[in-house]
């Protein structure tokens, strides 16, 4: 693979490459357009160290995974609601209340925990905001767009407009999903911890590797269609 592809495209190619660059902590989703070797210099890590792990994951059986890049928008907007949407819409409420207790718990010994709520109660504040946004003004037009056959007239305008403040949005979650990683030493439990504090420990992981896939889908996949498909309307009715 060329290091001039970017991290973004390449688990575009095969989504089962993701795994190789959340092991080595490189951003794929909202750092998804830089090239392989810069996005491996930002990190600190050997380029051909990931190069190797990708080989190997791209030879393990069933590597490549489903390609989302030959979906239909509506397709990958159904898959984003009905997996990424539903999982934070059941995930962001038992995380409130996880990292409320453990921070109620534990904060005088680790007085992180209660920042770690913080951060969480914006992300979970932001995020409800985010999908409805998506799911009531980008979504439907990314429907529209699949079968359209001239401009859409939308009161937002083009489709850019909801895709950049998208992902300005998903940049930002990105950044506090970032904060929480540190905060908890990468999620890391410390030798006192309870089991809530566990629990707590394995969700946040989890939520950060569920929105990476989630911001990937968007940034690396649905936003171009959406943006391309726009423009060759465009073309056609000029």
């Amino acid at each position: 693979m060329s290091l001039a592809h970017t991290v973004g495209e390449l688990v575009v190619q095969k989504p089962s490459r993701a795994r190789v660059f959340e092991h080595f902590g490189i951003d794929y989703c909202c750092g998804g357009n830089l090239p392989l070797a810069e996005a491996c210099s930002k990190k600190g890590v050997d380029v051909e160290a990931v190069r190797a792990a990708l080989a190997k994951a791209d030879a393990a059986p069933n590597a490549g995974g489903k390609d989302w890049s030959t979906a239909t928008m509506g397709e990958i907007v159904a898959h984003v609601e009905a997996v990424h949407h539903a999982y934070l819409r059941r995930e962001m409420p038992r995380l409130e209340f996880l990292t409320g207790r453990v921070a109620d718990r534990h904060e005088q010994r680790h007085p992180e925990l209660r920042k770690i709520h913080e951060i969480f109660l914006h992300f979970k504040q932001d995020m409800d905001t985010h999908m409805l946004k998506e799911e009531r003004v980008l979504f439907p037009m990314c429907r529209e767009l699949d079968h359209a056959t001239s401009a859409l007239s939308s009161p937002v305008g083009s489709v850019n407009n909801p895709v950049r403040m998208m992902i300005e949005e998903h940049e930002a979650a990105g950044a506090e999903l970032e904060q929480l990683r540190e905060l908890t030493h990468g999620y890391v439990p410390p030798a006192d911890a309870c089991n809530t504090y566990h629990a707590m420990l394995t969700a946040l992981s989890e939520l950060e590797a569920d929105t990476h896939v989630h911001v990937h889908m968007e940034n690396s996949i649905l936003f171009p269609k959406a943006i391309a498909a726009e423009a060759r309307l465009a073309a056609c009715s000029a």
